[in-house]
C-alpha cells in the first residue's frame, strides 16, 4: 500500500515538475548548466567532455532518470590581451513518471574570460537553447480511477483532455558572471552567480489562458567553491550551493578531497561528503587517471520519504575528460592547486 501511495505522489507530482528545472547533486561537476559563464574555464586544460547520469527512486515505476553530456573549449587566446573566449554545448534529457513526461534541452553558450592582474579573473558568459517537452497521456492517472479499496486504470477518466497538446518547445536564455581569485598555487576561491529563463518562456500543455501565469519563472543559481592544497597528498575543495526558482529552493554545501596515490597526481582518490539540509546526505567517491574523471554519489534521503523503503534515494555518476591541443597553448597559465611539479 506505501508503494501504490508513493507512486501516485510521483504522478501527481508531474503537474508541478513541469515548471521546476532539471538539476544534479555534483553541482560541482555540471558546468555548463550552473553557470554559463564556466564555459571555456579550465584551469588545466584547453578542452573537456563530460557526461553525467542521475536515477532517483530506481524501484518506483515512476522514477525520475535525468542525462546529460556537454563539452567545451577555450579558443582566441592570442587575440586578447590576457584573456581568451570559450564556446561549448549541452544536451539534457529528463523523464519522469515511467517515461510519462520526458524533456529535452540543447544549449550552446559562449563567454570570455579577462585575467585581473596575476591573481584574479573574471567571466561573464550567455547561453541559447531550445526545450522540448512531451506527455504521454495514456499513462496518466486520476483520481476517479483510484479508491481506497482498489483501482482500474481501464475506467474512463472525467478529465477533460480534449485541449492537451501532447508535446510543444520554446526558446530559453541564461546569463551568468563569475570571479576566480588564485593568490598562491595552493588556493584557489571561486565563485559566480547566474541567471536562467531571462526571456520567461511559456510551458504549458493546454491552450494558454487570461487568469493563469503559465510563463517558466526565473531561476537564480549561487555557488562559492575553493581548492586548498593541504600537502603533496592531499587538495580539500569545500563548495556551496543554492538555487531558488518561484518558491523552490535547494541548498547543497560539503566538501570532497582528491588524494595523490601515485606521487606525481596521474593516480588520484576522491572522496567527499555533501548534504541537502532537510532533504539528503550525499557521500561521493571517485578515481582519477590522468585526464579522466569518475564521480559516483548517492543520495541518501533525510526526509519523510526515508519511510517508504521502496524510495531508495538517488544515485549519480560522472565522466569527464580533459585535453589539450597539443602544444598550442602550452604555455598557459594554470590556476588550480596541483599535485604536478
Amino acid at each position: 500500500m506505501r508503494k501504490q501511495i508513493l507512486f501516485i505522489l510521483m504522478q501527481c507530482s508531474l503537474v508541478f515538475a513541469s515548471a521546476q528545472d532539471l538539476h544534479f547533486s555534483q553541482f560541482y561537476n555540471t558546468p555548463l548548466t550552473t553557470n554559463p559563464a564556466n564555459t571555456g574555464f579550465l584551469p588545466n586544460s584547453d578542452y573537456r567532455i563530460g557526461a553525467h547520469y542521475r536515477e532517483q527512486y530506481a524501484a518506483l515505476p515512476s522514477a525520475y532518470r535525468t542525462a546529460s553530456v556537454y563539452g567545451d573549449f577555450q579558443f582566441l587566446r592570442n587575440w586578447f590581451k590576457s584573456g581568451w573566449m570559450g564556446v561549448g554545448g549541452v544536451i539534457l534529457q529528463d523523464a519522469a513518471g515511467g517515461n510519462t513526461l520526458v524533456s529535452n534541452k540543447a544549449y550552446a553558450s559562449v563567454a570570455y574570460h579577462q585575467m585581473l592582474g596575476e591573481e584574479g579573473l573574471l567571466s561573464l558568459g550567455f547561453n541559447l537553447g531550445f526545450a522540448n517537452k512531451r506527455l504521454n497521456p495514456e499513462n496518466l492517472r486520476f483520481g476517479d480511477q483510484w479508491n481506497a479499496l482498489s483501482k482500474d486504470f481501464n475506467l474512463p477518466t472525467g478529465e477533460n483532455l480534449a485541449q492537451l497538446n501532447p508535446s510543444f518547445g520554446y526558446f530559453d536564455v541564461q546569463v551568468g558572471l563569475n570571479y576566480a581569485y588564485f593568490p598562491t598555487d595552493k588556493v584557489y576561491v571561486y565563485l559566480g552567480a547566474s541567471l536562467h529563463h531571462l526571456n520567461r518562456p511559456n510551458e504549458q500543455f493546454f491552450q494558454r489562458t487570461s487568469t493563469v501565469d503559465t510563463r517558466l519563472k526565473p531561476r537564480s543559481i549561487f555557488f562559492a567553491d575553493a581548492m586548498i592544497k593541504m600537502n603533496d597528498q592531499v587538495i580539500l575543495s569545500p563548495g556551496v550551493y543554492y538555487t531558488r526558482q518561484a518558491k523552490s529552493a535547494e541548498l547543497v554545501t560539503g566538501l570532497h578531497l582528491n588524494y595523490n596515490l601515485s606521487g606525481d597526481g596521474d593516480q588520484q582518490l576522491i572522496a567527499g561528503i555533501y548534504m541537502r539540509p532537510g532533504d539528503a546526505i550525499i557521500p561521493s567517491l571517485g578515481y582519477q587517471w590522468r585526464n579522466f574523471k569518475f564521480t559516483f554519489s548517492y543520495d541518501a534521503t533525510t526526509s519523510g520519504l526515508r519511510n517508504f523503503n521502496t524510495s531508495r534515494g538517488a544515485t549519480e555518476f560522472y565522466l569527464q575528460y580533459d585535453g589539450m591541443y597539443t602544444l598550442m597553448y602550452a604555455n598557459k597559465q594554470s590556476f588550480c592547486p596541483s599535485f604536478k611539479n
